[in-house]
């Protein structure tokens, strides 16, 4: 196995077009895994930890660039006005080494069905910036995942950075394990209201293939907030519409069974966490966060 090096993003680039089948490698928290239990055994490795810009950010009006090796716990510590649901997923990612060392292109690299990361970007409405020496582009993070473990990625591309909408309203994020810490979700759910644009998104992890959203129960839940005038009034949701809500999030999924679940648990184990995410963020709307930003 032969271990690349490259001092900058140039480099790197250059290194993934000469060797398209480098593994990427920064945190490591994945990689070194299937490494030491022998489940991969890569020609070349690309660490990219001292390329610097991997490890920045830039807020702008209405989005966050996170650069690819920022790891969970600056998001914690220093994006959780920005970016709540996805500093909620960070928290609930494995020990406080790994939140230090583990990074959002990480995740999005192994592309697991079970990546903390992912309900929350699906939720917020997000882009993967990819990059090689053919130039840059962006996917919407709907669309970067193609099966299980498998990504859009070209085999010479590396992700440079992720542009995530900046919170304008609630967001909540449920995870069920099988115990309380350092533990692969058993099935994941975000929610995130986006009273800018009247819309709403969700994320669902480890209950299908890929990460999925449950756009029916989007779709079902924007038009009775507009129809019933909630996002004006802001007055408590009927119970009506927060089960049927739950009950199409649960019907978007197509679990299977394991060791840490069976596809009937999951399914109703995504239907309970919707239903109590909403109500989360459907209270914090209405006690204002999120009410003022429809005019800012």
């Amino acid at each position: 196995m032969d271990f690349l090096r490259p001092a900058g993003w140039e480099e790197a680039l250059a290194a993934k077009a000469e060797h398209p089948t480098a593994v990427p490698i920064a945190g490591g928290t994945d990689v070194m895994v299937e490494i030491n239990f022998d489940h991969r055994r890569p020609e070349y490795l690309l660490d990219l930890t001292r390329v610097a810009e991997l490890a920045e950010w830039e807020v702008t009006d209405r989005t966050v660039r996170l650069g690819a090796g920022v790891p969970y716990t600056r998001i914690i510590e220093e994006l959780r006005a920005e970016l709540p649901g996805l500093a909620l997923a960070a928290h609930t990612v494995g020990s406080p080494q790994i939140r230090n060392r583990g990074t959002v292109g990480g995740n999005l690299g192994a592309a697991s069905p079970a990546g903390d990361a992912h309900p929350a970007l699906l939720a917020a409405g997000a882009e993967v910036e990819a990059a090689s020496v053919r130039g840059t582009r962006l996917i919407p993070v709907e669309e970067f995942f193609t099966g299980v473990k498998r990504h859009a990625l070209a085999p010479d591309e590396l992700i440079r950075a992720v542009h995530i909408r900046k919170a304008d309203g609630p967001q909540q994020f449920s995870k069920v394990g099988t115990r309380n810490a350092m533990v692969i979700a058993v099935c994941a759910f975000a929610v995130a209201l986006h009273p800018r644009t009247r819309t709403v998104r969700t994320g669902i992890g480890s209950a299908a293939p890929t990460p999925v959203r449950a756009r029916e129960a989007e779709e079902f839940l924007g038009g009775a907030l507009e129809e019933g005038g909630f996002w004006d009034s802001g007055a408590p949701l009927a119970p009506s519409v927060a089960r049927r809500f739950a009950e199409l999030c649960a019907g978007a999924c197509r679990p299977i069974d394991d060791v840490r679940g069976t596809a009937a648990y999951r399914r109703h184990a995504v239907g309970v966490m919707a239903r109590r995410t909403l109500g989360w963020t459907w209270e914090a709307y209405r006690e204002g966060d999120g009410r003022t930003a429809q005019c800012a």
